[in-house]
């Protein structure tokens, strides 16, 4: 059977491989020793709640019983990622291959904020604008903030966010960043590097931090 384009592309260019992990093998060993040893003690709890012969002695043989299940059960639980953990490698260059970009999936983030004393403005801005700058078509992207506390202080901290995302946005797709949230750029080894741009961006989102800051003295002195 002649396989056709799609498949052939898709067997050529994986997005992604994987490989077993070597704590496979001792992770089931420790499962099944785990699992004798609570299945004796359950033997054991059964045979002396059998015996028993007081009310009180019933009671408390039967809440071992109850209590050591439950923990099994817990534990069971636990176990399936364990049973065959493995490593996986994305390969992101190969996804034109596998689809074209007019068919990527429309994206919708809501991001949720209430106090801007409890959840910092500039923290819900950084939040925004790393979604704002994915690797990933700007018209299949849309951000939703929803502001349960009404605050001026963080529709004035978004106001500022937008001129500096202006710069930010087509700073990360030009130069290829790979830490797209401000925040975490700039506390980076790249945000050394020394280049007009970067000097350019580290002065707009200072300026940014410091008319937040202001509007926020503001907003306090008024309370």
């Amino acid at each position: 059977m002649m396989k056709t384009s799609r498949e052939s592309k898709n067997t050529i260019s994986p997005l992604h491989t994987y490989q077993p992990l070597s704590l496979t093998t001792l992770n089931r060993a420790f499962a099944v020793v785990y699992t004798c040893a609570a299945l004796a003690l359950f033997y054991h709890h059964i045979l002396t709640l059998i015996h028993s012969t007081t009310l009180l002695s019933i009671f408390l043989r039967l809440s071992l019983l109850v209590s050591d299940a439950i923990f099994t059960f817990m534990w069971a639980t636990t176990q399936a990622f364990r049973m065959r953990p493995i490593k996986r490698k994305e390969y992101l260059e190969n996804l034109p291959c596998i689809i074209d970009y007019k068919d990527y999936p429309s994206l919708d983030v809501f991001i949720c904020t209430a106090d801007p004393y409890k959840e910092p403005p500039i923290n819900v801005i950084n939040t925004a604008l790393s979604v704002m700058a994915y690797d990933y078509p700007s018209d299949k992207v849309s951000v939703y903030v929803s502001d349960d506390g009404g605050s001026m202080l963080t529709l004035f901290a978004f106001m500022e966010a937008a001129k500096f995302a202006t710069h930010w946005l087509p700073f990360c797709r030009e130069n290829n960043i790979v830490d797209r949230c401000p925040a975490a750029y700039f506390q980076s080894t790249h945000a050394h590097i020394r280049s007009s741009k970067t000097e350019e961006i580290r002065v707009v989102g200072s300026r940014v931090r410091l008319e937040q800051y202001r509007w926020e003295q503001k907003i306090t002195q008024n309370e």
